[in-house]
């Protein structure tokens, strides 16, 4: 009985261990013991103590044996400070999960380079891992390896993990190449308002999926006999519909046209990638994808996903909320132009460097140094629009701009039912932000932040905005329960800390 203890110890400390994407020699280094001894360990073949447990989970920032309830985490904020130096930013969190779902289409090993180490993708790794794929952090925790199983465990699948990310919708446009009949929760993440499937069914249907909603799950069954007959136009220029039209298509074994389809950046790593799978797709782009599929898919391949325009937009933002000079480097410039048009307008002080490629061979990117600046409010609204137009997950990011700089600015989200809501949580932090109605906000500065305690909005980009006024705020501010600020950054406290942030985590006691 004891040995079995020891075993199943064991197997919580290697999962913990690849979790974070460590060797056994680094976390012997970490313990200051020897690589065998966390052999013996891990093999269950060694007495361990709670001190001990104790030392292994605070080195790998994991709870081994959790004593009650390991609560909420939590960030503590000294604002009022300057930033400095430089920060690569990381990959795209919605390429990550895109292509973790387009892993799906393929029989042979895929290799996704430098992948976002985010709540997001972990879901998605928990979904893929209870069905049966085989996932797993190579070179030092850089990259995933995926190898699909011959036959997946679609009765097995983690719901918890997929209704807590809302990117499990997209296993629709794979999962209907490998079985006739399956299920998958209702999609989760942010609190957003309703966001409808409608244009998913809608896409999907050509190629002969039907969708029934009810108790808490989509059930999808496959008619093998339709096949698209005609360009599918999309009913919205939606990213992950564009995705799961794409996914669908990629399978087919013909040609299939999508109109009204996204170009965002995530949708042109998709094409990238399934090109790298043998799948030609024409338009990239545009909003009209011509997609020449494969019936099957046995491919080893190699890819890497390219930069996160959302996240370069964050480093931006908070260059410009804390007065502060930094250099962003990686940006993927052709999704931020728009987004940098409107700062020049606004008085933005910056230089960008020459273009080079990202390591998708494909992405424009540049490294962008931005110096403390006098802005003024636009003269036009802020407000998204599909690509190319301003990213609708940057819109937020305007609002602790806008009560940094001298006028009125009017926001205007009409994507979301509620996103804008959120955005008036800056008041509690000083600023001057009045809702005008669901979709808009008129925000006056500039502002005297102030620091507070609150909770976190459960929106992401809101979220990271409540953050980044924080830092500007002279004080010590408490942002609570930041899981949703997890699920799309990796380690963005501790990357901002590098720059002179002083962010720390806690959990209660």
């Amino acid at each position: 009985m004891a040995d079995d203890y020891l075993v199943r110890i064991g197997r919580l400390i290697r999962d913990a261990r690849q979790h974070r994407g460590w060797t056994q020699l680094q976390l012997a280094d970490a313990l200051a013991t020897s690589q065998s001894a966390v052999n013996r360990i891990e093999r269950g073949n060694q007495n361990i103590s709670l001190e001990m447990i104790a030392r292994i989970g605070e080195a790998l920032d994991s709870e081994i044996v959790s004593l009650g309830y390991a609560g909420p985490m939590h960030l503590r904020v000294v604002g009022g400070r300057r930033l400095s130096g430089s920060i690569d930013v990381k990959t795209s969190k919605n390429a990550c999960v895109a292509l973790l779902c387009a892993s799906l289409l393929n029989s042979g090993r895929t290799i996704l380079r430098k992948v976002a180490r985010i709540e997001e993708v972990y879901r998605i790794l928990e979904v893929l891992a209870s069905i049966g794929v085989r996932a797993r952090w190579i070179n030092e925790g850089s990259d995933l390896e995926i190898v699909p199983p011959a036959r997946l465990e679609l009765e097995a699948m983690d719901t918890e993990a997929a209704r807590r990310t809302r990117s499990v919708i997209m296993f629709l446009g794979p999962l209907m190449h490998r079985t006739e009949q399956f299920q998958i929760p209702y999609a989760g993440g942010c609190d957003l308002g309703t966001r409808t499937v409608q244009p998913h069914m809608s896409a999907l249907k050509h190629f002969g999926l039907d969708i029934t909603a009810t108790g808490g799950f989509y059930h999808a069954r496959v008619d093998r006999a339709v096949a698209p007959s005609r360009p599918i136009v999309l009913t919205e220029r939606g990213d992950t519909v564009t995705e799961n039209a794409l996914l669908a298509a990629a399978r087919h074994d013909g040609v299939t046209v999508i109109r009204n389809a996204s170009s965002n950046y995530m949708v042109q790593d998709l094409c990238f990638f399934l090109e790298q799978l043998g799948v030609r797709v024409e338009g990239v782009g545009t909003t009209t994808l011509t997609v020449h599929g494969l019936p099957f898919i046995e491919r080893d391949v190699d890819y890497s996903p390219s930069e996160d325009p959302v996240e370069a937009m964050s480093l931006l933002a908070a260059a410009v909320v804390t007065s502060s000079e930094l250099t962003i480097c990686r940006v993927p410039v052709e999704f931020l132009e728009i987004e940098l048009a409107v700062l020049e307008e606004m008085g933005l002080d910056h230089d960008r460097g020459r273009e080079y490629a990202a390591a998708n061979g494909r992405t424009r990117l540049v490294d962008l140094t931005v110096r403390p600046s006098k802005l003024t409010s636009p003269i036009d609204k802020i407000h998204p629009m599909p690509f190319p137009g301003l990213n609708i997950d940057n819109v937020p990011f305007f609002a602790a701009i806008a009560a940094a700089a001298q006028g009125s600015t009017l926001i205007h989200d009409w994507v979301y039912d509620n996103r804008a809501i959120y955005l008036t949580e800056l008041t509690r932090l000083g600023a001057s932000v009045k809702l005008l109605d669901p979709h808009r906000v008129l925000v006056e500065g500039p502002t005297r932040w102030r620091s507070a305690e609150m909770m976190c909005p459960p929106a992401l980009r809101p979220a990271v905005v409540v953050l980044l006024a924080m830092m500007a705020a002279e004080g010590t501010s408490v942002l609570r329960n930041v899981y949703v600020i997890n699920r799309g950054y990796e380690d963005l406290a501790e990357r901002l800390n590098a720059l002179g942030a002083r962010i720390e985590t806690f959990r209660d006691i």
